[in-house]
């Protein structure tokens, strides 16, 4: 049964922002110098953990505002905010074009193939000489789940014989065409940093009903499917994972982008 926004608001606050959105954050945190910006911008801040550490360590000489996606993470946002006196500008409103310092923008959860918008987005917003950085998955990402869901399909039927799953891996952007992107929206000196991650979990059971796999990355994976079909697949692939790795734990890796530059 699917779940509500204010359900997943508070998914993504207690399980997914630990689990996953972290590890991007430590990334970013790794090539993010503020010392010379006056504000920045996040965007896509979640329930705002990380905009809230962003602004312990800078805050004292950069504003950060943060635009979250859905009125349910704002209130948890800025109830965090609250509880700590924090003064992160938390917001669901379109931000100006050429009116920050700094951009940094989570991709983590954004379509592959709205990337190449989302970068724009980030850049429209950076003023001329500003900072930006983009993180989301790149190619190389999942292959471990794509290849058993490529079998579940094909045995079941389904996704136009498991095309649905090539698909899943050919949509995943490579680093140059990131880029290459970036480029077409006016960003110079352009970098990107990759840091690959683990993701384990005991067995298959608890892989397809983690709240990040049941709640945000499935859905989008089988969103083709019909409820009843989308139901028997996530099962199969729970038993084909114990199947395939016995009494060893379910691991899958992630390959971690953080695409930076300055607007041109």
């Amino acid at each position: 049964m699917a779940k509500t926004q204010r359900e997943l608001a508070f998914l993504r606050d207690l399980y997914v922002q630990d689990e996953w959105t972290r590890r991007f954050n430590e990334l970013a945190d790794k090539h993010i110098d503020l010392s010379d910006s006056e504000n920045l911008l996040y965007i896509n801040a979640g329930t705002g953990t990380h905009a809230l550490i962003l602004e312990q360590k800078w805050g004292e000489k950069t504003d950060i505002f943060a635009s979250v996606e859905d009125e349910d993470q704002l209130n948890i946002a800025r109830d965090k905010a609250a509880a700590i006196s924090s003064k992160v500008d938390f917001s669901t409103i379109r931000f100006e074009d050429d009116a920050f310092d700094a951009v940094l923008a989570d991709g983590s959860f954004i379509r592959p193939d709205g990337i190449e918008d989302f970068i724009a987005d980030a850049a429209r917003v950076a003023r001329t000489g500003g900072d930006i950085g983009v993180f989301f998955p790149g190619v190389g990402s999942f292959g471990e789940i794509f290849s058993l869901l490529w079998e579940v399909l094909f045995n079941e039927d389904l996704g136009e014989h498991g095309h649905a799953a090539e698909t899943m891996i050919t949509e995943l952007p490579t680093i140059s065409q990131v880029e290459a992107m970036a480029a077409r929206t006016g960003m110079v000196n352009i970098q990107t940093e990759v840091a690959n991650e683990i993701f384990e979990y005991d067995d298959g059971k608890a892989f397809v009903t983690s709240p990040l796999v049941e709640d945000f990355l499935l859905p989008h994976w089988l969103e083709t499917l019909e409820d009843e079909d989308r139901e028997r697949v996530t099962t199969k692939l729970a038993e084909l994972i114990d199947a395939e790795d016995h009494e060893m734990s379910f691991r899958f890796s992630v390959k971690m982008n953080l695409l930076t530059g300055e607007k041109g």
